[in-house]
């Protein structure tokens, strides 16, 4: 048994572990190349967050799925950089929006450069995502454009907000299917696709991914709370700080509207006001860990990644399905 991949994913499978191996460090290499400019301030900073490193989340799906065709079909480590350029274009742009000081660890461009060569980066990786995908065929490219459009539509449906009388969480759940579950989507309909899988099964291995991601998100939104270091790559407590309401206290909020608890109800005040005090954040965040709405955002993760592992169902059994249960397991782990 070896690990692999994100969240210490276990192959048990020699060969299949192999396969997977060389595809991300062939993704690896593609990525590099793929963020070098004639500039060098360009490939600079367009490099800044693939040097990084990162979860490599989205190309180890893309490898999973091509294992129900041929892993080996020359289109597959092509789409699987162009899934993560277009995710590393989206950080560069979040972290503009939410004025984000660190990703993954490092400076975030941003804050390094300015937002303006912040944008430019993230369109400029973009461009090179499209130069790939124009050489993976027309179908490919509607997939992306598809996808891209879902992406930018959660994204300005947080920026708004629910409409007037419309359950939060259930806009915040239709947010995260557009913004993160979208492209995750395309990461196991591409990896199936360019292996060569039949119809039925690149339909599956894009359900099963669409849910995984819904609750990889949902797990990042718990762990933003629950953690006390840094298992998301963010300081705990950045969504809370930037005002961004996750999944946990839209919880916290019904709640509060259910029972009429002054706690609650102070607590979700709380959650209004100025956290950029060290000591008033330590506090709020040392209420909700022991509160009830963390533990039922963390059963909305569970429940998505059930969902995609029931998904895997019609799928002949092997390693690579078992890889592929393992790791809904995996994701929702990290939140307890």
């Amino acid at each position: 048994m070896t690990v692999v991949g994100p969240f210490g994913l276990s192959v048990r499978d020699q060969a299949l572990e192999a396969d997977v191996q060389a595809g991300l460090a062939a993704v690896e290499e593609g990525l590099l190349e793929a963020t070098k400019s004639e500039v060098p301030f360009i490939t600079e900073a367009a490099q800044h967050l693939v040097r990084a490193g990162g979860k490599r989340f989205r190309p180890l799906l893309v490898m999973l799925a091509a294992q129900f065709g041929d892993p080996y079909a020359p289109g597959v480590v092509p789409s699987a950089v162009v899934v993560e350029l277009t995710h590393l274009a989206t950080l560069y742009h979040d972290d503009v929006m939410d004025e984000a000081e660190v990703r993954r660890g490092v400076d975030s461009a941003n804050a390094r450069w300015g937002n303006s060569v912040a944008v430019l980066t993230g369109d400029f990786l973009f461009a090179r995502a499209s130069h790939i995908l124009a050489d993976l065929g027309p179908e490919a490219v509607r997939i992306q454009a598809e996808a891209f459009e879902r992406l930018v539509t959660g994204q300005i449906l947080e920026t708004a907000g629910p409409s007037d009388g419309r359950d939060e969480v259930e806009h915040y759940l239709d947010v995260l299917a557009g913004k993160t579950g979208s492209l995750i989507a395309v990461a196991g309909r591409f990896g199936a696709m360019m292996s060569g899988a039949d119809e039925g099964t690149v339909d599956i291995l894009t359900q099963y991914c669409e849910r995984l991601g819904i609750a990889f998100q949902l797990a990042d939104d718990v762990l933003d709370i629950a953690s006390e270091g840094h298992e998301s790559g963010k300081t705990p407590g950045t969504d809370l700080l930037e005002g961004i309401p996750t999944l946990p206290v839209l919880r916290l909020r019904e709640l509060a509207a259910a029972s009429g608890s002054a706690d609650d109800r102070e607590l979700v005040e709380l959650l209004k006001g100025d956290l950029t005090d060290e000591a008033r954040l330590a506090h709020v965040l040392g209420r909700l860990r022991v509160h009830p709405a963390l533990e039922l955002a963390r059963r909305d993760s569970i429940r998505y990644a059930q969902d995609a592992r029931a998904c895997l169902a019609p799928l002949p059994d092997g390693f690579a399905k078992s890889a592929l249960e393992e790791l809904c397991d995996a994701v929702v782990h990290r939140a307890g």
